[in-house]
């Protein structure tokens, strides 16, 4: 049982970071999309828009030139109840993570 805690501890997926700038980004991307989107009664972002601790996920696309998101949304439970998305959302948050640069896309998915 110890070899095995100490094989997740050293593990290399565990022992990336994700900076402060990428959570930051995150939740200033999220939080524009639910604001143009009508607010959290109306809106939910997918679910790697929530994970801070894998820097967005599979929803952070570049990060060379700021953060780079694109992800879907809906009406809020829509992942849960396996329901399509009915907007997809991608924005460009600064290099330091506090601000929105570009809402590239906000529509249908495409």
């Amino acid at each position: 049982m110890g070899l095995l805690v100490s094989a997740l501890i050293v593990s290399p997926a565990l022992a990336q970071k994700v900076s402060k700038e990428n959570v930051s980004a995150i939740n200033t991307a999220r939080m524009r999309a639910e604001s143009i989107n009508g607010g959290l009664s109306n809106y939910r972002a997918a679910k790697c828009m929530y994970a801070t601790g894998k820097g967005g996920g599979d929803c952070l696309k570049n990060a060379s030139d700021g953060f780079l998101f694109v992800f879907d949304g809906g009406a809020p439970g829509w992942q849960e109840a396996a329901e399509p998305p009915t907007v997809e959302t991608e924005i460009l948050i600064s290099d330091d993570g506090a601000s929105v640069l570009e809402v590239v896309y906000n529509g249908d998915p495409r």
